[in-house]
């Protein structure tokens, strides 16, 4: 048995395994074979959690499974992406009250360290307009069209402006909207397969159910949950950084002469668009700027983002690893093609991620995991 356990706590859309797809893809054996390089071994579980239900009761999800999957003596890490991160802080605040049968506070004190990967501690403009009754449409459009991207390698190309239309509410001006929503999911669903389709049906179904997290990310609404989460004393919090690149005549020049490459880059930059509205004041350290500044080449402002978090948003701790990055890049889900099996993008980002990247970020967060 290993004496340390790493659990892997995914963000928004909350799977571990849905269809074929992980939601961290090859981030266990990236962890794995870094321990090992360092001497130690280390079990690796992927918590399965409740796609957009509360922060509160995902960290209750993410407690029942540290319990069934650990020993009383192995120390626990949390690495948590996106809203994984914050039902990490959650977890390990003091006397926490949640929705639970186990006893937290054993389970809390063993944590020696949390990692927050691309996380809204100070929260994401996105939300506010995934919590409008448009933006109810348009997260499960997305989250159904993420889930086919990484199953299948890219959208049918009518899918994929289907998807632009909603999201620049074109189709909604033109009086459309549920149509397009019908032929977007009909022709999408029909290429899962009965029993896929049925299974991802299930998930999305949740996603309608229960969206209680996306109020909670808001700016607004995460600055009340800062004001009730404490760092435990006992754990070292630390934090990956991302950021995706602007716009750049060099990336435009590298899509060439692909129509779909160029309808999913445009896609992704109208997401960025959206996530750098309302551009906050972030209080940074000088050594957290110093840091940012001296791996981005500038230092980032209020409007930069990965295309759902606002970079400046995630610090959290000590600044463990600074990317040039999509949203889902740092999860495994960049272009490889030449990997067996190959890595497919979410989005075509432009953000330049590759395989030295990736090993790179796990690296790091292994070296802070074992300090």
């Amino acid at each position: 048995m290993s004496r340390h356990v790493i659990f892997l706590v995914p963000g928004f859309f909350g799977f571990s395994n849905l269809g074929g797809i992980t939601y961290f893809h090859h981030v266990s054996e990236a962890l794995q074979e870094e321990f090992i390089s360092r001497g130690h071994s280390a079990e690796v579980v992927a918590v399965s959690t409740f796609p957009t239900g509360s922060i509160r009761r995902r960290t209750a999800r993410l407690v029942e499974q540290m319990a069934a999957h650990s020993e009383p003596d192995q120390a626990i890490h949390l690495v948590g992406h996106s809203t994984g991160g914050l039902d990490t802080r959650l977890m390990t605040t003091p006397n926490v009250d949640l929705p639970c049968s186990v006893d937290v506070e054993p389970l809390a004190r063993r944590v020696e360290s949390v990692v927050t990967v691309a996380t809204p501690h100070l929260g994401t403009p996105i939300a506010s307009l995934f919590n409008s009754f448009f933006g109810q449409n348009l997260l499960w459009a997305l989250s159904l069209g993420t889930i086919y991207t990484l199953r299948f390698g890219r959208l049918p190309l009518r899918a994929l402006f289907e998807l632009m239309g909603l999201v620049t509410r074109i189709d909604r001006r033109l009086g459309l909207e549920n149509t397009i929503l019908e032929q977007f999911y009909r022709e999408l669903f029909s290429d899962f397969g009965v029993e896929r389709g049925t299974e991802i049906r299930e998930f999305l179904d949740h996603i309608r159910e229960d969206r209680s997290v996306i109020g909670q990310l808001t700016p607004g609404s995460i600055d009340l949950f800062n004001a009730s989460t404490n760092n435990r004393r006992s754990v070292r919090y630390g934090c990956v950084v991302t950021r995706a690149s602007g716009v750049s005549l060099r990336t435009t020049a590298s899509l060439k002469l692909d129509v779909y490459s160029h309808a999913s880059h445009v896609l992704f930059r109208l997401l960025q668009g959206l996530t750098a509205r309302n551009g906050h004041f972030f209080d940074l350290h000088p050594e957290q700027e110093n840091l940012l500044e001296e791996s981005y080449g500038d230092a980032p402002s209020c409007r930069s983002n990965d295309g759902v978090v606002p970079t400046l948003a995630q610090i959290w701790g000590k600044l463990i690893h600074v990317t040039r990055a999509d949203h889902l890049d740092v999860c495994g889900h960049f272009r490889d093609p030449i990997h067996d099996p190959p890595h497919v993008d979410w989005f075509i980002s432009g953000s330049g991620f590759s395989r030295p990247d990736f090993e790179a970020l796990w690296s790091d967060v292994a070296e802070f995991l074992l300090k």
